[in-house]
């Protein structure tokens, strides 16, 4: 099994930062894409930013300039910087990673239990 665990999340004003971290543990034999994901009340999920294991960024446009993405492949940590918060950043931000379990061999597609960030205006 593989868990993914966040942390960094909290309450801060509008144009202050954050910065999220999540860990994968678990049976993985190899991690490919890491990412994050955000969903405000009443909306659904949504891409905020992915990495793949050789450092390539996508990002949403809403994010772009304002937030960076990066991993530590060696600790299985992907972090989200995020600068010039604005209240409409303000969302459950969940962690997600795809791999290789250790013995199986078998595709994962795992998600965190969640962080919120909270921006107030």
């Amino acid at each position: 099994q593989v868990q993914l665990v966040e942390s960094g999340g909290g309450l801060v004003q509008a144009g202050g930062s954050l910065r999220l971290s999540c860990a994968a543990s678990g049976s993985i034999r190899t991690l490919n894409d890491m990412g994050w994901y955000r969903q405000a009340p009443g909306k659904q999920r949504e891409l905020v930013a992915t990495i793949t294991s050789g450092g390539t960024t996508n990002y949403a446009d809403s994010v772009k300039g304002r937030f960076t993405i990066s991993r530590d492949n060696a600790k299985n940590t992907v972090y989200l910087q995020m600068n010039s918060l604005k209240p409409e950043d303000t969302a459950i931000y969940y962690c997600n990673a795809d791999g290789i379990r250790s013995w199986s061999m078998r595709r994962f597609d795992s998600w965190g239990q969640g962080t919120q960030v909270t921006v107030s205006s």
